[in-house]
């Protein structure tokens, strides 16, 4: 099992195991018996295994439902295959557009699939709020915990994924357990050797292309073997002068040292250049249509040459799995992640009066207004004339070094797991005004309203033991002790201004009980019972006096029960949840001296999350196979009955698949409810949004050769929101004079791709 990847991942379900012959990890042939290949995948740890190529029965409905959950799942989880990544998502599609499709998930692209960072929401709980997992390793952005969905990986660097709606139990790690997991598995290297070309067009000249190797079992190394990949992305986007650049390399070398032992090293680097509007006014989209994000014209704050951000990361990790002897194992990643973003930005982006660049310089109570000159009762305007093209240049480069940790023992009545995670994450952070017209900044003196380096120490040990009363029962307790430490070191600290140097430790126990009862091959049950921990925001460090927050970790308590049925014919799987969430954090304007009026943080009461999500899939026969899967949320906060904003109060998906003699088909629906936009602070829910659905097609065809151990030909079109809905799906904020900003469905997009073997 991958460190700090649930025990959904641990096995396949019975009846997958017995239906179908999996890809990853089982060796098919004799002759890959022979050489040794059956010890080498049997070494691996999932996750890191070397990928069998063989032949799969695809006529069942655990082979083809679009998410599923397993039968060895102890938390609502749902699993979405690299069978249904390869064969439904458009190539510039990020791991946000794989799991849109799972119960209580809101999450499009404005910009369409891939094409600009998207933000993903799990019954409710925003990011920041949830992990993300990349081989079981965590990664965020360790000022609030966010990430990046184009930041780091592309769709062809991915295999299956999976939406844990829980904290997992005492050995899931990383910043956010509190809302759940999404658990992404970077793609293994195959067994035989082959080598891919692939390339895809589509709407808003979007392209991608690559290549990909994969070095099959060398005998002469004992059975290692390797995949790299690399590809890029170009588009305009389907708002206007939107583009993004991109290109990314990702590589992956299993390594066999003994029957007992396996070494895996992997890598990757993206580098991306993307223009990204924040959202427009309903004016705006009236006058120039949905579509409408940055213009061409050099005289206004929205001139996308002026808004773009280019973005650079790697990620590495060495894993080590072992048998070290007397029924002991341990699973080890030592791995480090980088983030280095430089952004250019204007101050009112897609803002109506003060958007242009004016002619003549404006009068304002009576005065030309200079260059910078105000407006308003205290805002500050950068667009009085020509050569007064201001905006904003900012940097933020962190580095991350880190370290999972478990060894275990099965005792056979019970499994014994301890295990830790620490990390180290480095933030340095700058951000100045300047003119564009003379790239210089606009305070010589005091030219950065920004510099500041933010440290984060994280440490979470944990011991999980599983208990076997009964053959088919585990029941699972768990502890874990979540640490973290946050410092910061401004010479320039943000909002204020001033010099701020400040630690403080944060920390929380956190309980679980996981229990698991296989009521027959086909059918399992669980309950869950667990703490979940959030550390507060580093925004909460942006005050004179960060002492004068008031402000204790956010916590949840998760009670889920649910069920899970596997078999050839159907997947049918159910839960119900309540989640306690304390300490929610809100704020306030307090009087600062020698500030003035100044934001400080506090705990203030808690909310109520509760709902119920179920998904089926039912295989008709003769290829095809039926689908659907949805889930009531509620979300409210305690006391005033308030929900969260952009928490929706349903989500349903369906659709048919067909896939029979290499043609593959799908047309699938995912429809969201309503929501708030935005909760007032008074809390009133406020800019209230409609119900909207996407309607996808997917069409496909493989070619295969005689020699099913070479990779066959394909070609596939994905067509994106069929029924061209343009729906406004988002409230993005405001702009300067409090005018709501908004963002719409990107309207249908058609992409063609194919892949191509390459022979040797």
């Amino acid at each position: 099992m991958m460190s700090g990847v649930s025990a959904a991942h641990a096995a396949p379900t019975a009846d997958v195991s017995r239906d179908t012959m999996q890809k990853k990890g089982r060796v098919t042939s004799g002759a890959a018996r022979k050489n040794g290949a059956a010890v080498a995948a049997a070494a691996a740890p999932k996750g890191e295994q070397i990928e069998t190529i063989g032949r799969t029965k695809v006529d069942s409905a655990a082979y083809q439902a679009p998410t599923k959950a397993p039968l060895t799942a102890f938390q609502p989880t749902s699993v979405i295959s690299q069978h249904f990544i390869e064969n439904n998502i458009p190539p510039s599609g990020s791991y946000d557009t794989m799991v849109a499709l799972s119960p209580s998930v809101m999450t499009i692209g404005s910009n369409g699939p891939g094409l600009a960072e998207n933000k993903v929401s799990v019954r409710g709980f925003s990011d920041g709020q949830y992990n993300v997992l990349f081989d079981g390793i965590p990664f965020a952005d360790g000022n609030n915990f966010t990430h990046h969905t184009t930041g780091y990986y592309t769709a062809h660097d991915l295999g299956e994924i999976s939406v844990d709606r829980g904290p997992g139990d005492a050995s899931t790690m990383g910043y956010a357990t509190f809302g759940g997991t999404i658990a992404v598995n970077g793609k293994a290297p195959t067994d035989r050797r082959a080598v891919e070309a692939y390339g895809s067009m589509g709407a808003w000249n979007t392209y991608t292309y690559g290549g990909e190797f994969n070095s099959g079992r060398m005998k002469k190394l004992n059975n290692a073997s390797f995949v790299f990949d690399a590809g890029g992305v170009q588009s305009d986007g389907y708002q206007t002068y939107a583009g993004q650049q991109r290109y990314n390399f990702y590589g992956k070398w299993v390594q066999p040292i003994n029957d007992h032992t396996t070494l895996t090293f992997m890598g990757m680097y993206n580098n991306l250049v993307q223009h990204a509007p924040p959202g427009v006014t309903t004016g705006e989209i009236a006058a120039y249509g949905s579509d409408y994000g940055l213009s061409n014209n050099p005289n206004s704050q929205n001139y996308f040459k002026y808004n773009v951000d280019t973005i650079q990361t790697d990620m590495a990790y060495i894993g080590l799995n072992s048998d070290i002897g007397g029924g002991w194992s341990i699973d080890n990643k030592a791995y480090t992640y980088a983030y280095y973003h430089h952004g250019h930005n204007e101050n009112d982006v897609n803002g109506t009066t003060q958007a242009q660049y004016l002619n003549v310089a404006p009068v304002w109570k009576g005065h030309v207004v200079a260059c910078g000159g105000t407006y308003g009762a205290n805002k500050m305007t950068y667009n009085s004339g020509p050569g007064c093209e201001y905006g904003q240049a900012m940097r933020q480069d962190y580095r991350a070094w880190g370290d999972t940790f478990a060894v275990k023992r099965d005792f056979g009545l019970a499994k014994l797991k301890l295990g830790f995670w620490l990390e180290h994450q480095g933030d340095t952070r700058q951000q100045g005004n300047i003119n564009w017209a003379t790239g210089a900044f606009t305070n010589q003196a005091a030219p950065l309203n920004r510099l500041m380096t933010l440290d984060n120490f994280s440490a979470q040990p944990y011991v999980q033991l599983t208990f076997r009363p009964l053959p088919n029962l585990e029941i699972s307790p768990g502890f874990k002790y979540a640490l973290m430490v946050r410092q910061i070191n401004a010479p320039v600290n943000q909002k204020t201004g001033t010099p701020l140097n400040y630690d403080q430790t944060y920390g929380a126990p956190m309980p679980s009980l996981n229990v698991h009862y296989m009521v027959n091959p086909n059918w399992s049950a669980y309950l869950q019972v667990a703490r979940g921990f959030l550390a507060p925001d580093a925004a909460y460090f942006y005050t004179p006096d960060p002492a004068a927050n008031k402000v204790s970790p956010e916590n949840t308590m998760n009670y889920q029960i649910g069920t899970a049925w596997q078999s050839r014919r159907f997947t049918l799987s159910g839960d119900v949840y309540y989640i306690n969430f304390s300490n929610f954090v809100t704020s306030a304007n307090q009087n600062v001296p020698g500030y003035g009026p100044m934001t400080v943080y506090y705990n203030q009461g808690g909310v109520d999350y509760y709902g119920i999500e179920g998904e089926a899939s039912y295989h008709l026969g003769a290829g095809f196979t039926l689908f659907a899967n949805g889930s009531l949320n509620q979300s409210k906060t305690q006391g005033t009955g308030a929900p969260i904003a952009n928490a929706p109060d349903s989500t349903a998906a369906g659709g048919l698949i067909y896939e029979r003699n290499g043609l593959y088909a799908s047309v699938i629906d995912k429809w969201i409810g309503a929501r708030a936009g935005v909760i007032s602070s008074a809390g009133k829910a406020m800019n209230g949004l409609d119900p909207f659905n996407q309607l996808d097609v997917s069409i496909g065809y493989t070619v295969h050769g005689k020699d099913h151990s070479v990779p066959p030909i394909k070609f596939q079109l994905s067509v994106t929101n069929l029924a061209d809905s343009k729906k406004i799906f988002a409230y993005s904020g405001t702009t300067a004079e409090g005018v709501a900003l908004w963002n719409t469905q990107p309207g249908r997009g058609f992409f063609g791709s194919i892949s191509v073997p390459i022979g040797f």
